[in-house]
């Protein structure tokens, strides 16, 4: 027997050139496979989407089922001769089911109401699970191409698989159904989402198995779906998650792409089709033509005297009287009987062999398409190797002997890099079109549930305005001798009595002291045509340890670090002027002097509170013994950020700090400022807006994270603002959020890490990186599986993303509002119906956040519109600013001398 097929087998394919065409080989599949990556690419793209033939149409389905769904729904499966309705119940408590109640109904031929039949069934069906009643979600299985701008509007773009019923193309499906139902009145349903009978095979193995994202049918017809990247899916606005694709990959070939693939046989079939020219792809899989195939190249042989002894039949010359579910010798010799043919042993043979080329080429083929899905889901995440699970469905992948076998072992073969097990769908895709609907129920109530957690967050402008009111009352209070003690802001002089005009000279120290690392910096001012500022620095860690010591300890390690730049920088017998950046609230009574009123930004040094700082470090000098330091100048980071701004830019007046604390200062008329005596001229006030809110004017403004964060704090019922502004709390907030979305079931699947649970986890430069760039899910990825967060999904990707962006958003509108108090205050000061003026800014919230300075920007541009604001980014830190209060300093009592 064996000899003798190898003996038939090799006279078709010497004498047919027919059955040569038909069997292909590995590396013409792996070319198939990259045409179709190609023509994927093509549907993607809004510029050359129009002109695809693989649509790659969006579904509007946004997740896969989670586990957590649950209610009564109902679904229409409409994608052959015949049609079900289901009445689906799914249960998520206790142990997790899908009860069914279905009914086929027949849809008779040359049908002219199509939906008035469907609709009238549909009736009958409720009618007898006692329903009628009720108006219960439906999802609508509708195997077809269609575009769909909603999931629950579906224009019918061509029938395919032989229907025919005028009216429908390019209408929309769903209102069509519900104009039959309306028509006939005695019941109401919820029409939910119209899916492709594709999709509702991946929904519902989705339901079963998580890693379940692709979907495939092999049926009477073939297609394919998977979840896309929204960002690659330019057709659709938006590029945040994911979302699911309808390839329609049964029109592939129809612009020529398959041309040097398909033979006579093909061509002959398309011919006789009703839709020649179309869904060539299809043509050359589906159990629609596989049998017809097999037929035409049985007449030709036969023709060609190679089989049934050139005899034919009138059943073997009629269209559509073959079937490929089996391919053994005996089921050969039924076939062939039962088409009126005496077949011999070899007969049998030679067209077992001819099913099995034909089936074969069929399961290669989709095998090849299937390959380029998998790398392109596969390059999406840009993993190495790839693990996932296929829904299959349809007749020919079911009842096929051998196609899933074959189909199985190529795509191992053509995406070795892929881990890939195929769900044989056992419910149809009436199961997934409930189970599409009841996905959109959670999704929409989770939604629900979601937004009113975060909208705790989110300020409305009316609320940003009191915010603004209330920052400038405290500004007045804070200034005014009688109140100043109450005041939550303490509106501090500086001492600093003008910016630099340019004419500054001479060489200068600076120290810049304001978190776990400081900066000490020879800085070289020089005047004239072309004043210049030259800097050295060394940058210094202060361990934690020493943070949280005594001031002996950080003042003893400042003053080492000092020593180590001088010995760098060759100096150590000089005498420089020198200024200190110190950036905690201090009370000056003037340049040289700053007494410490508190430690911010988990500072705790001892010993340290209610002492001037300048004398803290002169004594940890004295107690050095090896140099002297002559100091001018003791500022915060705020006024030294301004004052190496306005160097550049005289209209620089103001200064903000938005990094690991927030903080600003200004210009002040001498007038207001009743802690100093004098009445003319300005002096620079250290706002030290971080403690507004420390009396409760934020208690209305804050959220349970708020508070929680606050509670647990160095300090808690302190720098209430900045809790709510600055980078070391934006983090810890975030994370407190995403614990809360997690205990109620709304993230993570209600599973939070060990790691998460831990307090400052979440880096406030997460949310930077998180909503840097349109790559975000992938860094989002990155970071989750950092907190332990290993099966987080892209739907928990893009949620985490919303968080952050929302507290981020939150945090620049403050900042905005309290910018806005400070600059309409200098405007009223000068009575100026409009103020030109600029703001020197630094911080590393501020530079490195993609989103923060333009939404402070514009909410300050919004609540301030009298004030024209231009923002001067500091690029060298508030160093440069302190040598430059010390140089104005030693200017002025040059010109005193004199």
């Amino acid at each position: 027997m064996e000899e003798l097929s190898s003996q038939f087998t090799y006279k078709m394919c010497c004498n047919s050139y027919t059955i040569h065409l038909i069997w292909l080989s590995d590396e013409t599949l792996m070319d198939v496979s990259l045409r179709f990556r190609r023509e994927m690419d093509k549907g993607l793209c809004r510029d050359t989407n129009p002109t695809a033939a693989v649509k790659m149409l969006p579904t509007f389905v946004r997740s896969t089922p989670d586990g957590t769904e649950q209610g009564e729904f109902l679904a229409l499966d409409l994608g052959g001769a015949n049609f079900r309705v289901l009445l689906v119940k799914v249960m998520a408590d206790g142990e997790r089911k899908v009860e069914m109640e279905n009914q086929i109904y027949a849809i008779p031929e040359h049908l002219m109401r199509f939906f008035d039949h469907i609709a009238d069934c549909l009736a009958n069906f409720m009618e007898k699970m006692g329903i009628k009643d009720k108006k219960l979600p439906l999802g609508f299985t509708f195997s077809f191409p269609c575009q769909q701008t909603k999931l629950d509007e579906s224009i019918l773009l061509s029938w395919t698989k032989g229907f025919r019923s005028s009216g429908v193309e390019g209408k929309d499906v769903v209102s069509l159904l519900r104009k039959s139902i309306k028509k006939r009145g005695d019941f109401d349903i919820d029409i939910v989402a119209v899916i492709n009978d594709t999709v509702g095979t991946m929904m519902t193995c989705g339901y079963d198995d998580h890693l379940c994202e692709i979907g495939l049918i092999v049926g009477t017809g073939t297609n394919a779906c998977y979840m896309e990247q929204m960002r690659n899916l330019e057709v659709l606005d938006g590029d945040e998650g994911r979302m699911c694709v309808n390839t329609e990959w049964g029109a592939f070939g129809d612009d020529g792409a398959l041309e040097d693939l398909r033979n006579d046989i093909d061509r002959e079939i398309d011919a006789g089709s009703l839709n020649p020219g179309k869904q060539l792809f299809e043509k050359m899989i589906s159990g629609m033509y596989m049998g017809e195939l097999v037929r035409l190249i049985l007449v030709k042989m036969a023709k060609e005297q190679l089989l049934f002894q050139g005899k034919t039949t009138s059943e073997l010359l009629t269209t559509g009287r073959f079937n490929t579910n089996e391919e053994g010798v005996v089921c050969a010799e039924n076939v062939l009987r039962g088409l009126g043919l005496d077949p011999s042993v070899e007969d049998c043979i030679a067209t077992q062999r001819v099913c099995q080329i034909v089936s074969t080429r069929a399961a290669h083929l989709c095998a090849a398409t299937l390959a380029a899905v998998l790398r392109q889901i596969r390059d999406n995440k840009a993993a190495e190797k790839l693990r996932t699970t296929i829904a299959a469905d349809g007749s020919v992948y079911k009842n096929h002997t051998e196609f899933s076998r074959r189909l199985h072992k190529m795509v191992g073969r053509l995406v070795p890099d892929c881990d890939v097990r195929f769900l044989q769908s056992q419910c149809g895709s009436g199961k997934g079109a409930a189970m599409v609907t009841a996905v959109a129920y959670r999704l929409a109530a989770q939604h629900a549930e979601r937004q009113s957690i975060l909208d705790t967050l989110r300020l409305s402008r009316e609320q940003l305005l009191e915010v603004k009111e209330r920052l400038s009352e405290q500004m007045v209070r804070g200034l005014s001798k009688q109140t100043h003690e109450q005041a939550s802001i303490k509106m501090l002089p500086t001492y600093v009595r003008s910016i630099p005009d340019g004419t500054e000279h001479g060489d200068f120290l600076a120290l810049d002291l304001g978190g776990s690392t400081f900066r000490v910096l020879l800085v070289r001012i020089r005047s004239g045509k072309k004043h210049t500022v030259d800097m050295h620095h060394k940058i210094y860690s202060i361990p934690q340890e020493t943070m949280q010591g005594t001031g002996e300890e950080l003042f003893n390690h400042i003053v080492d670090c000092i020593g180590d730049f001088l010995e760098y920088m060759g100096i150590k017998g000089a005498s420089l002027p020198l200024g200190f950046t110190f950036s905690f609230p201090c009370h000056q009574s003037k340049l040289d002097q700053g007494i410490l009123l508190k430690w911010t930004k988990g500072f705790k040094a001892s010993g340290c509170e209610g002492q001037d700082v300048v004398t803290l470090i002169k004594e940890a000098v004295l107690r050095k013994r090896e140099f002297d330091l002559n100091f001018v100048a003791v500022v915060n980071d705020t006024v030294g950020t301004m004052m190496t701004c306005s160097y550049e830019d005289p209209r620089c007046e103001v200064g903000l700090i938005v990094g690991t604390g927030t903080n600003a200062c200004y210009m002040e008329e001498m007038q207001n400022i009743e802690l100093v005596e004098g009445n003319s001229g300005r002096m620079c006030v250290n706002v030290e807006w971080g403690a507004f809110g420390d009396n409760g004017e934020l208690d209305d403004f804050c959220t349970q994270f708020d508070h929680t964060v606050d509670d647990c704090s160095n300090n808690p019922g302190k720098q209430r603002y900045e809790k709510m502004i600055s980078g070391m709390y934006l983090g810890e907030i975030v994370r407190n959020v995403l614990m809360d979305l997690t205990a109620k079931g709304l993230l993570f699947r209600g599973k939070v890490s060990e790691r998460l649970k831990t307090r400052g986890i979440f880096e406030t430069k997460f949310l930077s990186q998180i909503e840097s760039d349109r790559l975000a899910m992938r860094q989002i990825r990155s970071i989750l599986q950092h907190l332990g967060l290993t099966t987080s999904t892209c739907d928990d990707s893009v949620l985490v993303k919303e968080v952050c962006s929302v507290v981020a958003r939150r945090a620049a509108q403050l900042c905005g509002a309290g910018l806005a108090a400070v600059v309409d205050k200098i405007r009223q000061n000068r009575n100026l119906n409009q103020l030109t003026i600029t703001v020197g800014v630094d911080g590393t919230l501020y530079k490195t956040h993609p989103h923060f300075s333009s939404i402070m920007q514009e909410t300050l541009q919004d609540l301030a519109p009298q004030c024209q604001v231009t923002f001067h980014k500091s690029e060298d830190g508030s160093g440069k600013g302190a040598a430059l209060i010390t140089a104005v300093r030693a200017q002025r009592l040059k010109e005193e001398r004199q």
